[in-house]
């Protein structure tokens, strides 16, 4: 079979223009389920096709398979679990999952609920005498930093320094030399720099400590695989600072955002809180934080949907475009808190799967069920709102909704 291009659809998916409503480009794109584009790269877009590669084992995490590298992906530090493949992955994943989750600490999140609730609570109390608020920088951000900053053992008031390195991170993910000006991926290269040296101050302080935090039990666990280096504990924790928040940010606003253009279902929240819990995972699907998977490898050739994908090529999973497929999903483009066999793409699959997806759920369970609860009426200010630049974690940059104040 002869893979089709569609070099047009990507590309207008990966312009500014396009981040308020990218679901018709998605749907442009599930004509060809796996398009190769004109830099030689290949774009898988459709339910079946993207789970099916997802739990392939000849598909690879490491840029350092791919045949041409990539310019954003800095080299020079230790990678992230995330960036790696069986069974080095599988160590350092099993490593840190000692500390944050089943089997060994499994009360971790049920455990912090009272204090999640708190931190909501508190938070929405700062909203009292105001007739308009931000959701994203007067909650959804503040949030899940604090929770995530308690949980690593950051200190708190640190926050200014690392949001500036995580946003330009973040901008840097999807850079295009053709496009994009260079001061962009030097912006990102220096604060990933800046990120590391600030983390491995923190870790100085940790070894033969005590204390509760992660960095502190990474500095000083021996378990059954071993302890981490200092490199790898940096890394880690590069990764759960900014994933730590970052998804989290995104799904608690395009939550609010979803509900607000859904009165109906916002008001049967209100109503019934137990429906948060579908009503989340129906929001994973249908506005996910994060839309893009920006680069896999492949091992061998491998062949997909009757393309064979060579060697070293640089694959782009769209998982957003995936829990958006109507051959999988019976009227994707509805939001439907009452859907069943919900299977999205929203946090990924296979091992690769969201490690702090059970805390990203739960935050955002508990920040929506309070903000309906004790909002009078809030209405959009904008519709859409503006949104942050990158196309690959999708949301808004802020979202600013009226009420009467109280």
């Amino acid at each position: 079979m002869t893979t089709t291009e569609t070099p047009g659809t990507l590309r207008r998916i990966l312009d500014y223009s396009s981040r308020p409503d990218p679901y018709p480009l998605y749907a442009e794109l599930r004509r060809t389920p796996v398009a190769l584009q004109e830099d030689g790269s290949y774009v898988i877009s459709t339910y079946r096709e993207l789970t099916g590669i997802l739990h392939d084992p000849h598909l690879s995490s490491d840029v350092r398979n791919l045949s041409r590298p990539m310019e954003s992906f800095d080299r020079s530090g230790t990678p992230a679990f995330i960036n790696l493949d069986p069974p080095e992955h599988d160590r350092l994943r099993r490593m840190a999952m000692r500390h944050f989750g089943p089997p060994h600490t499994p009360g971790l999140v049920t455990g912090m609920e009272g204090d999640l609730t708190a931190i909501v609570g508190r938070l929405i109390d700062g909203f009292a005498g105001k007739e308009r608020i931000d959701v994203v920088d007067d909650f959804a951000y503040p949030f899940p930093v604090t929770v995530i900053c308690h949980l690593l053992g950051v200190p708190r008031e640190d926050e200014p320094r690392f949001h500036r390195w995580v946003d330009a991170l973040i901008n840097s993910i999807d850079y295009d030399p053709e496009t994009d000006p260079r001061e962009k991926l030097e912006n990102g290269l220096r604060a990933r720099e800046d990120l590391r040296h600030y983390l491995g101050g923190l870790l100085e302080e940790r070894h033969g400590r005590p204390g509760e935090d992660l960095l502190t039990r990474l500095a000083n666990d021996d378990g059954p695989d071993g302890r981490m280096t200092d490199e790898e504990i940096i890394a880690t924790a590069n990764l759960l600072l900014i994933a730590g928040h970052e998804t989290t940010v995104n799904l608690i606003t395009n939550g609010m955002l979803t509900l607000l253009r859904h009165p109906a279902v916002l008001h049967r929240l209100r109503d019934d809180p137990d429906l948060v819990v579908p009503l989340v995972e129906e929001l994973l699907r249908y506005e996910p934080p994060v839309h893009i998977i920006p680069w896999r490898a492949a091992y061998s050739d491998i062949t997909v949907d009757g393309t064979v994908i060579p060697k070293g090529s640089r694959i782009l999973l769209m998982l957003a475009s995936g829990s958006r497929d109507p051959k999988r999903f019976r009227d994707p483009d509805r939001f439907d808190p009452d859907r069943r066999d919900n299977q999205h793409l929203g946090f990924g699959s296979g091992i690769h799967l969201c490690f702090g997806g059970p805390l990203a759920r739960r935050e955002t369970q508990i920040a929506l069920v309070e903000l309906v609860r004790r909002l009078e009426e809030p209405r959009l200010v904008a519709d859409p709102p503006p949104y942050r630049p990158s196309p690959v974690l999708r949301g808004p940059i802020h979202l600013h909704i009226e009420r009467d104040a109280g």
